[in-house]
């Protein structure tokens, strides 16, 4: 590769790298991994002052694992991790996971190499050197070949607009951006939570126990389900141990990247009966399993999905005593098909006398205040308010970075109507710019450390392959990714997703356009992925490297 000199700029401070970073969550952190074992010159920026990514904002109570149990959600490219890292619960808590993701980046010594209290602020593509300019936080400008963001998925804290909310008075948090540098006290407080997704069902019955009230302002009833959260059993932790290769290969393999083996049943093939005992064993158990591991059409048949549906809604008739409320919380749309929840005494803290609940559908906000918020039926006075109203996700963070790519075009410009990419990878118009988690990958619908490990490798070797042929860019071809669209959209279609409005689809942002920016294959996708570089990247316009250095642009 011909040598190159930053382009000139304000800051004295100039660096050069073959790839920058964006993010020290655990998609960044196995990306300098894998990329710094190659011998390329790699520097991971994240503006936490610790690294972790979401696991390091997320701090609000009760945050916990979701999917799948431990020991699963981790790494799996090294053993020496698995084997030297102790999970003491089956559903791991926010400090657990933070923990594990510090005892990483120690044992694999990458800190080194990440650069905390950063925060990216601008990148731009310039063609005649055919590398990145980018712009920190701190002033300082960098320049490199290649940008990976790993910047996740659920990141960008969606900030509701709502009258008056500006003016409350009293203290408000953000559940993904918790406070790092205090404990929240809520004890003989009026608490308010906003909003009723896995953050907020998570939390609230948290906050019930510690506080004078709290109310409850729900957008939408959700299906949540008992975790089962328990001790982990050593004899399964030394299971999975001994057979961890033969896991990994199953979890590849499975559609959520599941350690466990899907069930061939569909829902009618058993009796009304059958379903009902099904379904209470794996209640019981807790999990996602009821979900995933029960039939297998749960996700593509509206019958089975209702005989779920409406065993959870008999749950919630029989635990929460009072039937008004109760009829509150039923959920009206396909279970699974918004993110799917777990808790730990959800519905029962409506049994609690200091918890009021308020269905914001019939009884809307009409404003905050400084004292509180009001509602159409009344006023409900608070001191915190807790907003746990989720991200602008899987595109928010690299919608707020908004990256220059070919010809000074915007990212928002070229998302403007649709977020198009090629392989969930890359995105036309943004050479040398790849993606992990993005729209139209598994992303958010697969075992996610695992996920961010199978696209970081895909990543690796492209570069390796660009270096070995003297290739100086690469992007999406012409109209790739239109037909990479269809492609998505039609797996979409073969499934429930798409027809309830949820943040897979962007409905939870005002002015965001709709959009199963998904992947639901799964494994068929990894497939995919693994069969472009095995056919050297059709669909793809590969430049050769230019000759002219930097300052002779």
């Amino acid at each position: 590769m011909s040598s190159t000199a930053c382009i000139p700029a304000a800051s004295n401070d100039c660096r050069e790298f073959d790839v920058i970073v964006i993010g020290a969550g655990f998609s960044g952190m196995y990306a300098l991994h894998t990329l710094r074992a190659q011998g390329l010159k790699v520097r991971v920026y994240d503006e936490g002052h610790n690294v972790g990514g979401t696991w390091n904002w997320n701090r609000y109570p009760g945050a916990r694992v979701d999917f799948p149990v431990a020991p699963y959600y981790c790494y799996t490219f090294s053993d020496e991790l698995m084997n030297e890292f102790d999970w003491p619960e089956r559903q791991p808590d926010q400090a657990t996971v933070l923990r594990y993701l510090n005892f990483v980046a120690d044992r694999m010594d990458l800190r080194r190499d990440i650069e905390l209290g950063t925060r990216i602020n601008s990148a731009s593509w310039h063609e005649t050197t055919q590398r990145w300019r980018v712009e920190t936080s701190r002033g300082t400008q960098l320049e490199a070949q290649f940008v990976v963001c790993a910047s996740g998925a659920l990141s960008s804290a969606n900030m509701p607009k709502i009258p008056g909310i500006e003016t409350f008075a009293g203290e408000c948090y953000h559940t993904g951006r918790w406070p790092q540098d205090k404990d929240v006290d809520f004890a003989g407080k009026r608490v308010a939570v906003l909003g009723t997704g896995s953050s907020g069902v998570q939390s609230i019955p948290i906050i019930a126990r510690q506080c004078k009230h709290l109310t409850v302002l729900q957008r939408t009833p959700q299906y949540t389900v008992p975790a089962g959260n328990r001790p982990v059993d050593p004899a399964f932790i030394a299971e999975a141990r001994a057979t961890w290769p033969k896991v990994k290969r199953r979890m590849r393999v499975t559609p959520f990247g599941s350690p466990f083996i899907a069930s061939t049943t569909r829902a009618k093939d058993h009796t009304p009966e059958q379903r009902r005992e099904v379904y209470e064993r794996f209640w019981q158990v807790g999990g996602f399993n009821i979900v995933i591991d029960t039939y297998c059409d749960l996700f593509t048949d509206e019958f089975a999905n209702e005989t779920l549906s409406e065993f959870i809604r008999e749950k919630i008739r029989g635990i929460v005593k009072d039937p008004e409320i109760a009829k509150k919380l039923l959920p009206d749309y396909l279970v699974g098909t918004k993110r799917q929840i777990l808790d730990e005494g959800y519905y029962d803290t409506y049994n609690r006398d200091n918890v009021t609940l308020v269905d914001l559908r019939a009884d809307p906000i009409v404003e905050f205040h400084a004292g509180g918020v009001r509602t159409r039926s009344g006023d409900h006075p608070i001191d915190v308010l807790v907003l746990a109203t989720g991200f602008d996700a899987i595109t928010g963070t690299l919608q707020r970075l908004n990256p220059r790519g070919r010809g000074g075009v915007t990212l928002n410009e070229c998302w403007k109507g649709r977020f198009s990419s090629y392989l969930g990878l890359t995105i036309p118009h943004f050479p040398n710019l790849f993606m992990i988690h993005g729209p139209e990958s598994p992303g958010v619908l697969f075992n996610m450390p695992l996920g961010a490990e199978l696209e970081s490798d895909w990543i690796r070797d492209c570069i390796l392959h660009m270096r070995s042929k003297g290739l100086g860019a690469i992007e999406p071809a012409p109209g790739v990714d239109v037909a990479w669209g269809e492609e998505v959209a039609s797996f979409a279609r073969m499934t429930l997703f798409e027809k309830t409005d949820s943040w897979y689809t962007g409905a939870n942002i005002p002015g965001k356009h709709r959009q199963f920016a998904v992947h639901v294959g799964g494994p068929q996708y990894f497939a995919k992925i693994a069969e472009v570089a095995a056919s050297g990247y059709p669909g793809f316009a590969l430049e050769q490297e230019n000759t002219v250095t930097t300052s002779a642009a």
